[in-house]
């Protein structure tokens, strides 16, 4: 299967997304093969919900190469994520990866879910 890989990404990336992202990639010893996948998927208390997991391309991907990290975005999926920005907190009240998408109409209280 060859992947077409696209030039110019839909989301933007903090850095602190891309050093916990690539931490999380060192300590799951994945092999060349595996990115990070986005999505959303139908689900969660606002309608939809975020898709983040580490992961092989499909046939429906779009492939990207985000300061060396591979990105795979199923194409029937990328509208909604099209201009988000993925941030990484360290908080000790809020940990994790944060999704702050400008396509949702509403969100849920605690921002894994939304609706477009």
């Amino acid at each position: 299967m060859t992947t077409l890989i696209k030039p110019s990404i839909p989301v933007t990336f903090t850095e602190n997304a891309v050093e916990e992202i690539r931490a999380l990639l060192l300590k799951g010893n994945y092999d060349a093969l595996h990115g990070l996948r986005l999505g959303v998927k139908g689900g969660g208390c606002a309608g939809f919900s975020y898709i983040i997991d580490f992961d092989v391309a499909k046939e429906n991907d779009h492939h990207y190469n985000h300061q060396g990290i591979s990105i795979f975005i199923d194409k029937s999926q990328e509208i909604y994520l099209h201009g988000c920005t993925l941030d990484f907190k360290k908080g000790l009240d809020n940990r994790g990866f944060i999704f702050d998408n400008p396509n949702a109409a509403e969100t849920c209280g605690c921002g894994t879910s939304f609706s477009a």
